[in-house]
């Protein structure tokens, strides 16, 4: 099927809206975005119908982290013509978003603009910012866009850099673009050499563990896929009977949760996805035996694993079910709250390194192969709005290294600049408590070396959230497959090759 220009985007917000409503299935919204052309990153695209593992946020509001006096004063001399303008943006619930809704109100008092954030569910930012567009509305100024939206929406936007040159009289002082983390911006905000955007939220896969369970027996921290499965096997063995296990999965059959930790899996023993050739890979040697560890992981986990997504691992994490976890670094500030039975137990490394890597340009569809696995978004400013400069000093203050710090303070999530990792705030919340930023030297470090990224062509957001994750429940649960990972993976390999053909990728 083709579409012309409108009627794709009119395609696209008509089958979002019918999902938000409950009216289709999310398997046929996904079809029917692959068909459009349209994906969903990862991590993101398990957030269709469901929530973040975002966990709470710190003392917002404290008057240790007022606002900056001069940022305060540049606003007010700036903003004299935009009095009285109100802005709309639309996101979803993503930790620098929830914050900033808690600080809008300090912009507001120095401009005189008001600013509404419009937080809900994913499906329906996507259906919100696809009507706009499509209709040139100016409904909404600014977009909350996953990286996989950007070729679709990047013509619908404004380029931060150019229009930084183009307007010194609005440039803020010492933006400072060079201080996102460079693999932030090319792998979220660049498209065919412009920046469509700012890059705004960046949840990775790190290792995690608990100090106190690892030191009673004697273990290392695990920094390789094989130190990591040893210990999930002797920690099983030594504390199943206290109620504690190895691992934690987010397993759940048919859920886009199973398939981020299959990802990482795949590549951790040098596989990929797909091949250069655009065949589906997991059914290599390198695919058969990720999985086949996997299987093993999940012997060593709770059994509520194989019906638990992302939350119900952090929950296990929260609970005291588990030692070992190679996930979403977003975990690790609630397990630090003040109310947590685990406040100080655990520790961050980078994640764990398994066999050499497959070659990206051996890799199929944009699919980045590393040890960290990855999802994001960035910030849109829209050509369309009717108060573009008013949004664009808002996007401003909003990507600006002090409040980025001040986000970063009220939530423990991973910064996008470099100089908030560095920040003597930040670092002085680098201690057990609310709002932790203890972790965020580890995720510095992943970010900057183990960026892993799920292929980028249409048809994914369906096979991820379908045929891999249906039938990799099937052979863990014992539903099928008879327990033979190789048989399970042809499986998937024959649908996925056959639709990608019948697609003509």
């Amino acid at each position: 099927m083709s579409f012309r220009d409108y009627d794709k985007k009119t395609f696209i917000a008509d089958a979002a809206r019918d999902f938000a409503a409950r009216r289709i299935s999310k398997r046929d919204f996904l079809k029917k975005m692959g068909l459009a052309g349209v994906g969903f990153s990862a991590f993101n695209l398990g957030l269709l119908g469901s929530t973040r593992p975002f966990r709470g946020t710190g003392p917002i509001g404290d008057a240790a982290y007022a606002q900056d006096a001069s940022m305060t004063q540049w606003l007010k001399d700036v903003s004299g013509p935009f009095k009285g303008t109100k802005i709309r943006y639309t996101s979803e619930a993503t930790p620098p978003t929830v914050v900033l809704d808690k600080l809008k109100g300090e912009f507001t008092e120095a401009t005189g603009i008001e600013v509404e954030i419009e937080i809900v569910p994913l499906e329906q930012v996507l259906a919100k910012a696809t009507q706009d567009v499509q209709g040139q509305l100016g409904s909404y100024d600014l977009y909350y866009l996953d990286q996989s939206w950007v070729a679709t929406f990047s013509p619908d936007t404004i380029d931060p850099i150019a229009y930084y040159n183009d307007k010194p009289d609005l440039a803020m002082p010492g933006m400072d673009w060079d201080d996102f983390a460079k693999p932030l911006v090319d792998g979220l905000a660049l498209y065919e050499g412009k920046w469509a955007g700012i890059p705004f939220d960046i949840p990775i896969f790190v290792t995690m563990y608990r100090k106190d369970i690892l030191e009673k027996h004697k273990i290392a921290p695990p920094t390789t896929v094989d130190e990591f499965t040893a210990a999930v096997k002797m920690i099983t063995e030594m504390e199943k009977g206290n109620g504690m296990y190895g691992t934690g999965l987010q397993a759940k059959s048919g859920h886009y949760s199973l398939n981020c930790d299959w990802t990482q899996m795949v590549w951790n023993e040098g596989g990929s996805i797909f091949t250069k050739d655009k065949k589906f890979s997991g059914n290599d040697e390198a695919g058969i035996r990720g999985l086949q560890l996997y299987q093993e992981w999940a012997k060593n986990a709770p059994p509520e694993s194989t019906n638990s997504t992302w939350d119900g691992q952090w929950q296990m994490g929260a609970s005291g079910q588990v030692a070992l976890i190679n996930s979403w670094d977003e975990f690790f500030p609630g397990w630090d709250g003040a109310d947590s039975k685990v406040q100080g137990l655990w520790e961050a490394v980078r994640p764990i390194r398994g066999k050499p890597l497959r070659a990206v340009a051996d890799a199929g569809f944009g699919e980045i192969p590393n040890y960290g696995h990855q999802g994001g978004s960035i910030l849109g400013l829209s050509k369309y709005s009717k108060n573009i400069d008013a949004a664009w000093l808002f996007m401003q203050w909003a990507c600006s290294k002090d409040i980025m710090v001040r986000c970063t303070l009220g939530g423990g999530f991973a910064p996008m600049r470099l100089s908030s990792f560095a920040d003597e705030r930040v670092k002085a919340k680098q201690v057990v408590g609310p709002g932790t930023t203890r972790h965020l030297p580890i995720v510095l470090e992943t970010i900057n070396n183990d960026i892993a990224s799920e292929p980028d062509m249409p048809l994914w957001a369906g096979f991820s959230n379908n045929e891999i994750p249906v039938a990799l429940g099937k052979l863990l649960t014992g539903q099928d497959y008879g327990g033979d990972a190789k048989k399970c993976m042809d499986d998937v390999a024959a649908q996925i090759d056959k639709a990608v053909a019948e697609s003509g990728l």
